[in-house]
C-alpha cells in the first residue's frame, strides 16, 4: 500500500512538472539581441554598472548580495512583507506551489535564449571583482542575457499582484529592486534585467492557459482569504 502511495505521488509530481514546462513562449522569437560593446546602448549599460558599483558599500548593496538567491523559498520570504502574509510551505502550501510553478514556467521561457548565444557578464567583461566572489567562477560560464533572477522575480510579482490587487505596487517594487540587485553586484547589465522582465510577462500570460496553474491560482486565492 505504501509503495502504491509513493508511486502515485511521484507520478503526480512528474505530471505537475511537465504541465508547467510545456508550450511556453520561446523568448528567442521576440527578445532583441543584447547590445554588444560597440553599440551605443552599451554606453547606458556601462553607466548603470558603474552606478551599481558605487552602491555596493551601502545597506542597499548588502541587500543586493542577499538577492543573489533565486529559490522558491527566498521568493516566499521577500514577497511576504509586501503581500502582508507570511508565505511558507506549511502555512500557505498552494501559494508556495504557485510561486514555484511560476518560477519554473518563467525559466522555461528563457531556456532557449540562455543557450542561444553568449554575452559576457559585466564583471567578466571589465575584469573586476564583485561582492559575490564565491559565485564568480560558476556564473562566468553562463550568458548574462537575459537575467533569470530578474525574470523570476518579476513573473512571481505579477502573479501575486493578481491575487492581491491592493498590494500590487509594493509587490512590483520588491520585484523591481530584486532585479536591479543583479546590476549592483555586477552579474548583469541593465538591458539583461529589462529583457528578463519582458520575458517574464510573456511567460505569465501563457501560464494563464495552463490548467494546473489556474487550479493553484484558485486555491491560493482561497488561502489568502
Amino acid at each position: 500500500m505504501r509503495t502504491k502511495i509513493l508511486l502515485f505521488l511521484l507520478l503526480f509530481a512528474v505530471s505537475l512538472h511537465a504541465q508547467t514546462e510545456t508550450d511556453m513562449p520561446d523568448a528567442t522569437k521576440f527578445l532583441p539581441a543584447p547590445p554588444d560593446t560597440a553599440d551605443v546602448h552599451f554606453i547606458s549599460d556601462r553607466q548603470y554598472y558603474e552606478e551599481g558599483k558605487a552602491i555596493r558599500p551601502t545597506p542597499r548593496g548588502k541587500q543586493a548580495v542577499s538577492d543573489a538567491q533565486n529559490t522558491t523559498e527566498y521568493f516566499a520570504g521577500i514577497f511576504s512583507a509586501p503581500l502582508g502574509r507570511v508565505i511558507s510551505k506549511t502555512g500557505t502550501p498552494a501559494l508556495y506551489r504557485l510561486i514555484d510553478l511560476t518560477r519554473q514556467g518563467v525559466s522555461r521561457c528563457l531556456w532557449k535564449t540562455k543557450t542561444a548565444g553568449f554575452r559576457k557578464r559585466p564583471f567578466v567583461e571589465f575584469q573586476e571583482a564583485t561582492p559575490l566572489p564565491w559565485k564568480e567562477k560558476e556564473y562566468s560560464q553562463y550568458t548574462s542575457y537575459p537575467s533569470g533572477h530578474a525574470a523570476n522575480g518579476w513573473g512571481i510579482a505579477l502573479v501575486l499582484a493578481e491575487l492581491c490587487p491592493a498590494c500590487q505596487e509594493a509587490l512590483l517594487k520588491t520585484a523591481y529592486d530584486y532585479g536591479e540587485s543583479r546590476v549592483i553586484v555586477g552579474f548583469h547589465y541593465e538591458s539583461d534585467v529589462i529583457a528578463g522582465r519582458l520575458a517574464a510577462s510573456a511567460a505569465v500570460a501563457r501560464l494563464h492557459a495552463d490548467k494546473t496553474f489556474l487550479r493553484l491560482l484558485k486555491k491560493a486565492k482561497k488561502e489568502l482569504r
